[in-house]
């Protein structure tokens, strides 16, 4: 420690959703909190969350709703602090909210009450915001945290790495967390894309013709499903239901919709003495699905013949349809970040890592990712809250 460094008992680094609910509590326990943010403003994912009124949780979330190695890691956190107990703060403050769909919490005006909320909270327990703290390294000597920054330099003896992923990195998003995590001898989970739109290409790149036709499906990724909207894009496939199974799809791997759950589309043309030739298969397909989808379907998939069997294996395949993306849409357009920090490397009760004491990762950075719809906030609430307990 040289004489520059100002002493803290706790250093947290990025002041995002996980970041700033840990220092507010930590700081509201009495502990002389330094919340380092890079940007020249905190909160800046929040404020564009929720097509800006910030899906900030899920009253249905359970460990059930996250990706991870460890499927169980998220297990303690998610108990200890609940989608009701930041409600409870939401309320009072009085934010007015509502549920739109699924459990989904919004505000019913602007993100930016989240973000001064959480800022209010962390001005009662006297956290000390520094902003534009960038170029940062961090060393550690004699048991404590000497944290370098273009803000100045910092100590304590806990270090807390809030700083995300790598999604949305025009909001300033960078791999530093697992950068730290590296350095002290942590194991990361190899990032990737989540909640990303698929890329299509070759011979479905025609399916871009459709871009802005969106019908309910049910998409599914290896042996996970999601029914929801899917959306056809300039680029391929979005709308809730890829941006789920998304986070399952692996390169080479494909995406199989069901583009009418529960329905038998082509049930008119059995009926007796119905016509059956092309004209039928596009009305029964527009009755199920809208136009433009349905005939784009009855001009890529009409049956071989119109006997029962032909028309029998066209309706499977409406049910199984397979779609071979290319790719994602990257970083640049992925909600969140999947993989990270190896749950294997940190205690589940407090976020630190095991084989470096006062060390804790929370939020995005770590290996548990949330589906959509306000899962990633309450993780980032509850992991924050494990974190911020035991400093």
């Amino acid at each position: 420690m040289t004489s520059a460094a100002r002493p803290f008992d706790v250093i947290v680094l990025g002041a995002g959703a996980a970041g700033l609910m840990c220092a507010a509590v930590a700081g509201q326990r009495g502990r002389r909190v330094a919340l380092l943010e890079h940007n020249a403003q905190p909160g800046r994912k929040i404020l564009i969350s929720g097509g800006g009124r910030c899906n900030f949780t899920n009253i249905h979330c359970s460990p059930a709703n996250f990706l991870s190695n460890n499927p169980h890691f998220s297990k303690s956190a998610l108990a200890l602090y609940r989608p009701q107990h930041f409600l409870e703060l939401v309320d009072r403050y009085r934010i007015p909210s509502h549920e739109k769909t699924l459990g989904q919490l919004f505000c019913d005006g602007s993100a930016r009450a989240i973000l001064d909320m959480l800022l209010a909270e962390c001005a009662k327990g006297s956290v000390e915001l520094v902003l534009n703290a960038r170029e940062i390294l961090v060393e550690r000597a004699g048991g404590a945290f000497r944290v370098v920054s273009a803000q100045g330099e910092f100590v304590a003896d806990a270090l807390v790495v809030a700083t995300g992923g790598l999604s949305i990195p025009k909001m300033g998003a960078t791999g530093l967390a697992y950068d730290l995590a590296r350095q002290f001898g942590l194991r990361v989970v190899e990032p990737r894309p989540a909640l990303v739109p698929l890329v299509l290409g070759g011979d479905e790149a025609g399916w871009t013709a459709l871009t802005g036709v969106s019908a309910d499906a049910l998409v599914r990724a290896g042996q996970t499903k999601f029914r929801e909207k899917l959306l056809f894009t300039h680029r391929g496939l979005s709308g809730p239901a890829v941006l789920q199974a998304s986070s399952y799809w692996r390169a080479g791997e494909p995406v199989v919709v069901d583009f009418a759950a529960d329905a038998k589309v082509l049930d008119p043309l059995f009926a007796q003495c119905a016509r059956r030739d092309a004209s039928a298969l596009r009305q029964a397909l527009r009755a199920a699905l809208p136009q433009r989808l349905a005939d784009r379907l009855a001009e890529v998939d009409a049956p071989a013949g119109w006997n029962n069997a032909a028309l029998e294996a066209c309706e499977r395949r409406l049910h199984r349809w397979e779609f071979h993306p290319v790719g994602t849409e990257g970083f640049e357009k992925a909600e969140v970040t999947a993989g990270g920090v190896d749950t294997d490397d940190l205690n589940s009760r407090t976020m630190e890592a095991r084989s470096v004491p006062g060390l804790f990762f929370v939020g995005e950075a770590v290996d548990v990712t949330g589906h959509l719809g306000g899962f990633n906030f309450q993780w980032a609430w509850a992991s924050a809250v494990a974190a911020a307990r035991t400093l």
